[in-house]
C-alpha cells in the first residue's frame, strides 16, 4: 500500500550468469517483469555485438511470418488466436522454427508463382475468345466479299473516291485488347500518327478481367485496325506497344476462326481445372498456417528480445560468464532469485546465477505499481512528468479530487447518470471488449478510463443533487420551504413581487441541496453565482493548502530540515494568513448575517462584501462606512487583518533570503575549517608531515563518500540567490493567481447550466407546447433532436471541457507545491509490454 503513495524503493544489482544458463534465466526475467537491464556497451556498435548474428536470424524469420500473415489476409483466413502464451523456445529450437518457415515460405512462393503463369496464360486465353467473338460481329456486318479484308477494302473505297480509282486494294488488319479507358487517347493517336489511313472497330468486353499480378479486376475493349502497307503495320504495331495494348493472331476465314475458338475453350476449361487445384493446395497451406501463426510470432518476438537484452550485458575475461546491471524492486528481489534458479534449472547449467546489491549516486527509476482502477489516473499525473524517485505521488490523491472537481463543473444529475451508464456498460463488459482489440483511438481512450469515467459520473449526480439540477430541471422531492404569503389574484396582477427571507422561509434548512424554488426566482443566477464562487474559492484554498502540506512529507522523508524550517513554514503562513484568513470570512459571513437577526447590523443587507474587504485589507485600507451598518464582521478585525498583512509580507523575504544566506554561511565556516586544518599541518614541521604521509600509507583505502539526502553540494551564490528567487516569485504571484484560478469552477459551472437551461427552452419545450396528435409527434421528434444535442454538446463537448480545465488545476495548480516531475519511468523488460507493442504497431 506504501508503493501507492510513494514509488517503490529501488536498487542497482550486478547479475553473473553463467552463458550456458544466461538464455534461459533471461526469458524468466522476461516472464516476470520486473528487472529494467542497463546498457554495459554504450560505445559498441549495434552490428559488433556478441549476438548480432542471432536477432538478424530473428529479424529474417519475422520477415517470412510477416509474409505468409499478408497471403493469409488476402485470402481471407480467419487466424485462430486461442489466447495462449508460450514460453520462449530454447536456441537448438531456433533451427527447427527457421527451417518450417523456410519450407513454408518457398512452397507459397512457388505456388503462387505458378498461380500466376497459370493466371497470366488464363487472361491471355480469355481475351483471345473476346477477340474471336467481337471480331466475328465486325465481319459478319460486311457480308458478301469472299474475305474480311475484301470487305472491308469495299467499305473503305466506298468511303473514299482516290481509293475508288485505284482499284481493289488488299488490307492488313492486327486484333488486340486494350484498357477501356486507355480507347479515345488510342484512337486519337492512330487518327494523327497514320493520318486517317487506317480503320478501327472496337468494343467493350462487358466483364471485368483479373489482373495476374495486382489481382485486381480491370475493364477492357477489343479493337480490330485495318491498315495498307508494312510500312503502317509497323506504326500500328509500335502504337499498340506504346499503349501496352495485348496483339494476338486472328484468322481471316471463318472456318479458321471457328476451329480456334474450340481450341481456345478447351485449353481454358482445362487451365480451371489446374488452377482450381493449385488454389485449392494454396488454401490449405494458409489455413494449416493460419491455426499457429500467431503462436509462431510470439515465439520468434521473445527469442528477439533475449538476444537484444544480452547484447546488452559484458563478457568475463573467461567468456564464460555474462555480467547484466538491473535496476529491480527491493520488494521483488526474492521473486527475481527464484525466476533465475527457474532459469538455471531449465538449461541445465550447476552454477548458480549471483544477484549483488550495488551502491551508486545515479538517481533510480520511479516504479508505481498499479491496477487497472489506478492505471488512468497514474497517467494521469505521469502525462504532465514522472515523479522524482520516492517523491510523493498524487495519483492516490487524484482518485477523489480529480472526478470530484470535475463533477462541480459538471454538476447536473442527468448527464452525470448519462456518463455513469456508459462507463458503467465499459467496465461490466470489460473482458469482452477488451478482447476485440480495435485500432479505434478515441474508444482506446475512453475504455481505458473507465474508472475515471466511472467515478467522474457517480461524482457529478452527486453535485447534480447538490445543485438541484436535472437536465436544467429541479426534482421536488421533499417540497419547498418557502411559503408564499400574497394572495393568488395579487401574484397574478403583480408578477415581479419579491419574497422576504424573514417572514416566508421556515427555520429549518433544505434537508439536501438547493431548494426547488430557486428553479423559478427571478435572482436564481444572482444567487448560484454567489454560491458557486465562494464554494469555488474554498475548495481551490482547501487543495492548494494540502499541496503545500504534501511538500512536508517530501522534505522530511528526504531529511531536509532546512528546506521545512526556510520554505515550508513561510509558505504556510502566507498561504494561510491572507488566502485561508478569506476562507474563514466566508464562513464567518454565512454564520453572522441572518434575515431574523434581532440587530439590524446582523442582517444581510449589512454583511460586507467578501472581496472588498480582501482587497482593503490587503491595500491597508480601512472598510467603507455603511449608515446604520458595522463595517466590520467582529472586534478587532482591522488590527488582525494589518497584522495578517506584515506577517505574509515578511514571509517573502524569508522565503527570498534565508536558504541562500544560511547555505553560504555553511560553506564558509567549511572554508575556514579547511584552511585551519591545513594551516596547523604546514606549523608542525617535517616530523608531523611525514607522520602524516606513513597515516596515509598504512589507511585503508578510501571508501566513496555516500550521498546524504538533504546535503547541499556548494554552489555559486549569485545561483543561489537565482534559484531561490525563482521559487520565490513563482510560489507568491502562483498563490494569487492559482487561487483565481480556481474560479474557473464557478465559471464552468454556470456555463453547463445556462447550456442546459438554453436547450431545454428551445428545443424540448417547443414539443411539450403542442397538444392532441400533433402534439405527440413534435414531443417525439423534439425529445430525439433533444437528446442528440445533449449527448453531443452538453456531455461530450462539455465534458471533455471541464475534464481538460481539471486537469490544468491538477497539474498546475495542486501538483507545483510539491512535485517536480523530473524522475524517468521504470520500464523492465517485460515480454507482455513487448508484445502488446508489436499488436499496437501491427494494428497502425
Amino acid at each position: 500500500m506504501g508503493s501507492l503513495f510513494r514509488s517503490e524503493e529501488m536498487t542497482l544489482c550486478q547479475l553473473f550468469l553463467q552463458s550456458e544458463a544466461a538464455y534461459a534465466c533471461v526469458s524468466e526475467l522476461g516472464e516476470l517483469g520486473l528487472v529494467q537491464f542497463r546498457d554495459l556497451n554504450p560505445d559498441v556498435n549495434a552490428f559488433q555485438r556478441k549476438f548480432v548474428n542471432e536477432v538478424r536470424r530473428c529479424d529474417e524469420m519475422e520477415r517470412k511470418l510477416r509474409y505468409l500473415e499478408k497471403e493469409i489476409k488476402k485470402d481471407n483466413i480467419p487466424v485462430t488466436d486461442t489466447g495462449e502464451n508460450p514460453e520462449a523456445p530454447q536456441p537448438r529450437e531456433m533451427i527447427d522454427l527457421e527451417a518450417t518457415f523456410e519450407k513454408l515460405e518457398n512452397e507459397l512462393r512457388e505456388v503462387n508463382m505458378n498461380a500466376e503463369s497459370l493466371k497470366r496464360n488464363f487472361l491471355e486465353l480469355t481475351e483471345v475468345k473476346h477477340i474471336l467473338r467481337k471480331t466475328q460481329v465486325f465481319f459478319d456486318e460486311h457480308e458478301g466479299g469472299t474475305s474480311p479484308t475484301e470487305s472491308m477494302t469495299r467499305a473503305l473505297i466506298s468511303g473514299d473516291d482516290t481509293l475508288r480509282a485505284q482499284g481493289p486494294v488488299q488490307l492488313g488488319f492486327v486484333a488486340g485488347v486494350i484498357l477501356r479507358e486507355r480507347i479515345p487517347a488510342f484512337e486519337r493517336m492512330l487518327w494523327r500518327a497514320c493520318r486517317g489511313n487506317v480503320f478501327l472497330r472496337q468494343a467493350e468486353i462487358e466483364t471485368p478481367l483479373e489482373d495476374p499480378t495486382t489481382g485486381d479486376e480491370v475493364y477492357k475493349s477489343v479493337f480490330i485496325i485495318f491498315f495498307q502497307g508494312d510500312q503502317l503495320k509497323t506504326r500500328v504495331r509500335k502504337i499498340c506497344e506504346g499503349f501496352r495494348a495485348s496483339l494476338y493472331p486472328c484468322r481471316e476465314t471463318p472456318a479458321d476462326r471457328r476451329e480456334m475458338a474450340m481450341s481456345v475453350m478447351t485449353r481454358i476449361e482445362d487451365l480451371n481445372t489446374v488452377l482450381g487445384q493449385t488454389q485449392d493446395h494454396r488454401h490449405r497451406v494458409l489455413v494449416a498456417a493460419a491455426k499457429n501463426i500467431k503462436s509462431w510470432f510470439i515465439k520468434v518476438r521473445k527469442i528477439k528480445a533475449i538476444y537484444h537484452t544480452l547484447n546488452l550485458f559484458n563478457l568475463d575475461v573467461t567468456q564464460k560468464c555474462l555480467i547484466a546491471e538491473c535496476w529491480v524492486p527491493v520488494l521483488d528481489m526474492e521473486a527475481i532469485q527464484l525466476a533465475l534458479r527457474r532459469g538455471t534449472e531449465r538449461s541445465g547449467s550447476s552454477v548458480p546465477p549471483i544477484l549483488n546489491r550495488m551502491d551508486t549516486f545515479e538517481d533510480p527509476p520511479t516504479y508505481n505499481r498499479t491496477n487497472k482502477f489506478t492505471k488512468a489516473f497514474q497517467a494521469l499525473v505521469d502525462a504532465y512528468g514522472v515523479a522524482n524517485y520516492r517523491e510523493v505521488n498524487p495519483a492516490p490523491y487524484a482518485i477523489i479530487t480529480f472526478p470530484f472537481l470535475f463533477a462541480v463543473m459538471f454538476g447536473d444529475l442527468g448527464h452525470g447518470l448519462i456518463m455513469f451508464l456508459f462507463a458503467l456498460y465499459m467496465v461490466l463488459k470489460e473482458k469482452p471488449l477488451q478482447a476485440k482489440k480495435t485500432d479505434n483511438e478515441i474508444w482506446n481512450i475512453f475504455f481505458g478510463g473507465r474508472y475515471c469515467l466511472l467515478l467522474m459520473g457517480v461524482f457529478s449526480m452527486y453535485t447534480g443533487i447538490i445543485y438541484n439540477d436535472v437536465f436544467s430541471i429541479s426534482l421536488n422531492i421533499f417540497g419547498s420551504h418557502w411559503r408564499n404569503d400574497y394572495g393568488k389574484q395579487l401574484l397574478m396582477t403583480h408578477k415581479d413581487l419579491t419574497i422576504d427571507p424573514k417572514d416566508s422561509y421556515l427555520s429549518t434548512p433544505y434537508p439536501v441541496g438547493l431548494d426547488p424554488i430557486w428553479q423559478i426566482a427571478s435572482n436564481k443566477i444572482v444567487f448560484l453565482n454567489a454560491f458557486k464562487m465562494k464554494v469555488s474559492i474554498i475548495l481551490g484554498v482547501a487543495q492548494m493548502l494540502f499541496g503545500v502540506v504534501l511538500s512536508l512529507w517530501n522534505y522530511r522523508y528526504f531529511n531536509k530540515k532546512l528546506d521545512i524550517y526556510l520554505i515550508f513554514i513561510p509558505q504556510v503562513i502566507f498561504l494561510c494568513f491572507l488566502f485561508l484568513y478569506m476562507v474563514i470570512l466566508m464562513f464567518i459571513k454565512w454564520v453572522t448575517y441572518e434575515a431574523n437577526a434581532m440587530d439590524d447590523a446582523l442582517k444581510p443587507t449589512c454583511a460586507p462584501s467578501i472581496l472588498i474587504t480582501f482587497i482593503n485589507m490587503v491595500l491597508f485600507k480601512p472598510a467603507d462606512k455603511v449608515a446604520g451598518c458595522d463595517p466590520y464582521m467582529y472586534g478587532g478585525q482591522a488590527g488582525l487583518q494589518k497584522l495578517l498583512v506584515v506577517v505574509a509580507l515578511l514571509c517573502v523575504p524569508w522565503m527570498l533570503l534565508a536558504k541562500p544566506l544560511y547555505i553560504m554561511r555553511n560553506q564558509k565556516k567549511a572554508h575556514l575549517l579547511l584552511n585551519n586544518h591545513v594551516n596547523a599541518v604546514e606549523e608542525n614541521g617535517g616530523a608531523a608531515h611525514a607522520d602524516l604521509e606513513s597515516g596515509v600509507q598504512n589507511a585503508p583505502a578510501a571508501q566513496p563518500p555516500a550521498h546524504k539526502p538533504g546535503s547541499h553540494e556548494e554552489e555559486d551564490p549569485t545561483e543561489l540567490f537565482i534559484h531561490s528567487g525563482i521559487h520565490t516569485i513563482e510560489y507568491v504571484l502562483g498563490s494569487v493567481s492559482h487561487t483565481a484560478s480556481y474560479l474557473r469552477l464557478w465559471a464552468l459551472s454556470l456555463a453547463h447550466a445556462q447550456l442546459s437551461e438554453v436547450l431545454w427552452q428551445m428545443v424540448m419545450r417547443l414539443g411539450l407546447q403542442a397538444e392532441g396528435w400533433l402534439g405527440g409527434i413534435m414531443v417525439f421528434v423534439m425529445f430525439a433532436f433533444w437528446a442528440v444535442l445533449t449527448v453531443s454538446i452538453l456531455v461530450l463537448m462539455e465534458g471533455l471541457s471541464a475534464f481538460l480545465h481539471t486537469l490544468r488545476l491538477h497539474w498546475v495548480e495542486f501538483q507545483s507545491k510539491f512535485y517536480s516531475g523530473t524522475g524517468y519511468n521504470f520500464s523492465p523488460f517485460s515480454f507482455e509490454v513487448i508484445l502488446d507493442q508489436a499488436a499496437n504497431s501491427n494494428d497502425d
